[in-house]
């Protein structure tokens, strides 16, 4: 099975409708919650995107140029869903995320991830949002992905999921653990230990970007969080 699968399919299991991202912006004073069954939705549609539209195989390099974000998520959930391997470099890349403003050199396509809070699109020539917002909220791989197929740089999808099982149980993340982060998702270990590890371990996850770092204690009482990934 791929990343994607093997992550959610035991999340979907046990409850579809539990939080899995509440994403704050500090800067925009925006808050946004996200059940489990919402970023799977948002993961098939992009999945069926890129292998459908973009012609996205298994094994095909995708570089996803992003800050920690619940779009990225469904960015990140949906490339390995269709086996592609995820890197930061748009090189050779068959497509490139990007934010508004953003670019990458050397891609086959750039695709720009508006980052709205509320998942509005943003104008751009090929904009994510507006694109996959009319596939379905359910994918199914042509074919099985093999675990030795590369997915986060050189690591296989096996080796990555490995070790996201191994940082959730290094850092206490289990099925009832609420972390608050402000961590990147740079990769491989900001990806691995401010997301992956989040979802190996079953919990969710209380994402903050721009962090105010006045505005965190409250949060931690607000939001119920058990557990810190603050940078």
């Amino acid at each position: 099975m791929t990343v994607t699968e093997t992550l959610l399919t035991p999340l979907f299991a046990a409850g579809p409708g539990r939080p899995l991202i509440t994403h704050y912006d500090d800067a925009a004073g925006t808050r946004v919650e996200l059940s489990r069954a919402t970023i799977g939705n948002w993961a098939a549609k992009t999945a069926n995107w890129l292998r459908d539209e973009m012609d996205v195989a298994a094994g095909d390099p995708v570089a996803v140029l992003l800050p920690a974000h619940w779009q990225t998520a469904g960015v990140l959930l949906g490339a390995w869903w269709c086996g592609a391997v995820v890197t930061e470099d748009p090189a050779g890349a068959k497509v490139a995320f990007v934010p508004p403003g953003g670019a990458a050199v050397g891609a086959d396509a750039v695709a720009t991830v508006s980052l709205h809070p509320m998942g509005l699109g943003c104008g751009a020539e090929l904009d994510y949002v507006d694109e996959v917002r009319v596939y379905g909220d359910e994918f199914t791989p042509w074919g099985p992905v093999p675990g030795a197929t590369p997915a986060l740089g050189r690591s296989t999808v096996d080796e990555v999921v490995a070790e996201a099982r191994q940082r959730a149980t290094t850092l206490g993340i289990g099925p009832d653990t609420r972390v608050l982060s402000t961590l990147e998702w740079a990769q491989p270990d900001g990806l691995l230990n401010g997301f992956l590890a989040v979802l190996a371990g079953g919990g969710s996850l209380v994402q903050c970007s721009n962090a105010k770092a006045d505005l965190l204690p409250a949060r931690r009482v607000s939001e119920h969080t058990t557990l810190d990934l603050v940078g």
